[in-house]
């Protein structure tokens, strides 16, 4: 008879094991997980093995209090999973786990808004407790993290365990199979972030490594893998860019066109947000003359693509452009007077000027995430926002709110503020502050 044991979810978000104890936690196609609770698991048709083992990897106990990863079992439910062990396994899960996953997340975030429309990866290679190799994938086309990371360790990569924030590739596209690359290196385990969502890779790489003989581990550090690349798992999933809106707020709740002192510095979350996202998306309702396109401050920045959509009264107000890297473009639903032309905007005619049709131009281009950057005269921004809300386009929202206490709006501002805080339930909410604002960013 298979051991059995049972996993009770009723646990703090930091679980420290004693000395004398280590986890194990891996997938394999032989055993099984029975949820007791089914709406509270996540991935139950997933196998998974666990178990508690003491130095001498002797089994300890069949009913044992464990810290279940990456949101399986959402926190504060008490919830009951019964594994079924078909086999012992070599694979030990250790503490050090999550420390190698969060190195190989800092290191993927060095490609921030370079990799599109591929997703960021970082691989980091730990051998007898030392790192000895790292890499990151710099942009499309070019190898991916676990190559540059088994070309620093070299020929320590044999016997080695590999850290990856995504699970590795095992098809023929721009670059050979990552999974192959780790079977030639010898590597003895692989760790993974996160299954890859994208349905030419899910699972097949943790299939083809679990075949030659690696031992696997998935889902360590999941959440935060899945955050670093959420416009490339929206994207995969709907096929659809990743649309976030942002605006700035006053404590009175009036719409401001400015971002907070600090906010468009390197280092500020505005900055970092033109680095993060392909495109912003603008409807500036003053003169030229008045308005400027910020750059990205942060270092090596990518600066984004700026769409530009008509203000209220038809016009199209193009900014000053602050750095010689920057492109803007026109969209709208009506030809271009000949003066804007002669300025060299490329500008794109739509067939209606729709948040619909503005997404599917961005999809067209290859973009994977947009930021829409809300500004205080609002116009045609308050149909754009309703139909955004009605059809179910936004997935996230940033406000900032500003130390500062502004007249009131109009009267139609003020009822769009009102429908948005009634329709935008936001889940997730992280607050941070910058400067003397404070910065909100929820999902939708």
């Amino acid at each position: 008879m298979p051991t059995q044991f049972t996993a009770l979810s009723s646990f703090s978000s930091v679980w420290n094991p004693t000395p004398k104890f280590s986890v194990t936690r891996h997938y394999v196609h032989t055993s099984t997980l029975n949820c007791a609770h089914s709406s509270s698991i996540h991935h139950c048709n997933r196998s998974e093995k666990l178990g508690l083992y003491d130095c001498s990897r002797s089994r300890v106990s069949s009913s044992v209090k464990l810290r279940v990863e990456s949101g399986r079992i959402r926190r504060g439910q008490e919830t009951r999973c019964v594994a079924v062990a078909e086999e012992e396994t070599d694979c030990v899960v250790e503490v050090d786990d999550e420390v190698y996953m969060r190195r190989s997340l800092e290191i993927a975030r060095k490609a921030i808004g370079h990799t599109s429309p591929n997703p960021m990866v970082g691989c980091v290679i730990v051998k007898d407790g030392k790192i000895v190799g790292e890499g990151f994938h710099p942009k499309a086309g070019q190898p991916h993290a676990e190559v540059f990371a088994l070309r620093e360790a070299g020929d320590l990569a044999e016997n080695a365990t590999a850290y990856v924030t995504l699970e590795p590739c095992n098809h023929y596209g721009r670059t050979p199979p990552c999974t192959e690359a780790l079977i030639k290196a010898k590597v003895k385990r692989v760790v993974v972030g996160m299954v890859d969502p994208n349905p030419i890779v899910a699972s097949k790489g943790i299939q083809r490594l679990t075949e030659a003989g690696i031992n696997v581990t998935v889902s360590v550090e999941e959440d935060s893998c899945k955050k670093l690349n959420e416009a490339y798992i929206h994207q995969i999933l709907t096929g659809n860019p990743l649309l976030t809106l942002r605006y700035s707020l006053s404590l009175n709740g009036c719409f401001l066109d400015q971002v907070g002192e600090g906010a468009a510095d390197a280092g500020g979350y505005y900055s970092q947000l033109l680095q993060e996202y392909n495109a912003v998306l603008i409807a500036p309702t003053s003169s030229s003359e008045e308005l400027e396109i910020p750059a990205s401050k942060e270092p090596g920045a990518k600066q984004p693509l700026w769409i530009i959509v008509p203000s209220p009264d038809g016009s199209i107000n193009v900014p000053h452009i602050t750095d010689a890297a920057m492109k803007v473009i026109v969209l709208t639903d009506k030809e271009v007077a000949e003066t804007e032309a002669e300025r060299g905007i490329e500008t794109v005619v739509l067939d209606r000027l729709s948040l619909g049709n503005i997404l599917d131009y961005c999809k067209s281009q290859g973009l994977n995430s947009v930021v829409w950057d809300m500004r205080a005269n609002l116009g045609v921004d308050e149909e754009l926002v309703k139909e955004g809300i009605e059809k179910k386009l936004l997935q996230k929202v940033v406000v900032e709110v500003l130390p500062q206490w502004n007249e009131r709006q109009s009267g139609s501002s003020q009822a769009l503020f009102k429908s948005m805080a009634e329709s935008l339930k936001l889940k997730n909410l992280q607050p941070k502050m910058c400067g003397q604002s404070v910065v909100l960013e929820g999902n939708l």
